[in-house]
């Protein structure tokens, strides 16, 4: 298989051959990982028993959903990434800010697999063959991991496809054994000396449903972009690819999240995930788990790689797509290291996740805006100027931005970080929300509703008001 060539430039009508029975093979093949069941287990490690965590995630990921999916209908008319699909709303150097936050989910979402994948596989190889679950042996998995990942990112789409197809079918099987494996010690109850992260039930689950449950759509604000790029819109309409898209998301978190909070309570675990769950595992599990962790890890840190790859290649023109993913690679290793011997699981996870949703989603509900409003007309040469070292254009703008956008995305931003609770650190605006974490619908509203107000007499830019030159 060839590796792929495209970066962040406009897919030919010839080469978008995808369909949405594709986009919900990766959607579900790429979640089925330890990367994403971890997420099932912070609702118990807040404290929270079966039911209570059921529920949060549940409705945490349907809101989610409804949030995020609509976002694939942007590059399924603009025949490029999300990222750079975002320059018809902030301009041609305005949609470095969707890169960034992209990179930075990505990254994130990265090291977290590559870190949950790397200790479980450590803890199986420790049980299996004698030797203690030492620092040098997760270096190793990490580095292998890491190493593996990297092939398929620099393959690319075409390959990350044939992955998830295996992977939806293969996981699916693994998981199934692993409810069995974990049936003899499942309890309903939170782990032990588990007492509300929040200090009462309510404000514990809200933080369960945005952590937990809303955080696994969020994830997918940049991403989405880089599948339905590759879709023809001439041969899918609309709403046939918003369903699979909606039905990708639903499958392929919750699958993987309600198993995460029935292993957790099945293993006890309370202060850590990887550990407890290597340790309650049955013997014939072992080598399932350990299969589990390194193929799921594998496809779920390439597609981020991947996408890391894309935002990156945007921000640095210049730079080749298999260059670009190669230099995240290694950032995102690094970060793997640094945090599993730095970093707690529960607060670095928990922390993270409030972080970029409150930078995040103002961004999405701002594209979201300029993507009504424009009704998915697009002009996909004018999206490239930037990639092109060249100005002008429809979406130029003043010098490459669109400023009622930016300023908008950064008002909604300090919003939501002002209104977020972590374990690190706690907002100012909290005061006003009775300690509650409000920071995501905060930040969306505080964005949306400026740049509405700042554009309600702009037309949206549907036309090309001159052609771009050479610069």
């Amino acid at each position: 298989m060839p590796i792929e060539q495209r970066g962040v430039d406009t897919i030919p009508e010839e080469e978008r051959t995808s369909g949405p029975r594709d986009l919900i093979s990766i959607l579900l093949g790429s979640n089925l990982c330890l990367g994403v069941i971890v997420f099932g287990w912070l609702p118990p490690s807040f404290g929270l028993g079966l039911w209570p965590s059921v529920t949060a995630i549940v409705t945490g990921t349907l809101a989610g959903i409804a949030f995020t999916a609509p976002l694939a209908l942007v590059s399924l008319r603009t025949a490029t990434n999300l990222s750079t699909s975002s320059g018809a709303q902030f301009g041609v150097r305005g949609r470095l800010v969707g890169s960034v936050v992209g990179l930075l989910l990505s990254l994130g979402y990265t090291a977290l697999t590559l870190w949950i994948g790397g200790d479980v596989m450590a803890g199986v190889l420790s049980r299996l063959t004698g030797p203690a679950d030492t620092g040098a042996l997760r270096a190793v998995m990490y580095g292998a991991l890491a190493a593996c990942t990297v092939v398929g990112a620099v393959f690319g789409y075409r390959l990350l496809l044939r992955m998830a197809k295996v992977l939806s079918i293969g996981m699916v099987v693994l998981l199934g054994a692993g409810v069995l494996a974990y049936a003899g010690d499942f309890t309903t109850a939170a782990p032990p000396d588990t007492a509300y992260l929040l200090g009462s039930f309510w404000p514990t689950w809200l933080l369960a449903a945005v952590a937990a449950g809303l955080s696994g759509p969020v994830a997918f604000i940049t991403l989405l972009g880089d599948y339905t790029r590759y879709i023809s819109p001439r041969r899918h309409n609309s709403r046939t690819v918003l369903l699979a898209t909606a039905l990708g998301l639903l499958a392929g978190l919750l699958v993987p999240q309600l198993f995460g909070t029935y292993t957790a309570l099945a293993a006890r675990a309370g202060a850590e995930y990887a550990g407890p769950l290597v340790a309650a595992a049955p013997l014939w599990y072992l080598v399932p788990l350990l299969v589990a962790a390194a193929a799921g890890s594998v496809g779920n840190a390439g597609l981020m790689l991947y996408s890391m790859g894309l935002d990156l290649d945007a921000i640095v023109p210049g730079a080749t797509r298999t260059r670009a993913t190669v230099m995240a690679a290694l950032v995102a290793t690094a970060f793997v290291f640094f945090g599993s011997f730095e970093w707690d699981v529960q607060s670095a996870m928990t922390s993270f996740v409030l972080l970029l949703t409150a930078i995040g989603t103002p961004w999405a509900v701002i594209t979201l805006i300029g993507h009504a409003r424009c009704r998915g007309r697009y002009d996909a040469d004018a999206l490239q100027v930037f990639n092109r070292r060249s100005v002008g254009g429809v979406y130029w703008y003043r010098g490459g931005w669109n400023a009622p956008a930016t300023l908008s995305w950064a008002v909604g931003a300090a919003v939501g970080l002002l209104a977020v609770a972590t374990p690190f650190y706690e907002g100012p605006l909290l005061a006003l929300t009775g300690g509650v974490d409000c920071s995501f619908v905060l930040s969306g509203l505080a964005g949306g509703l400026l740049y509405t107000a700042l554009t309600a007499r702009t037309s949206p830019a549907a036309a090309p008001a001159e052609e771009p030159v050479a610069a």
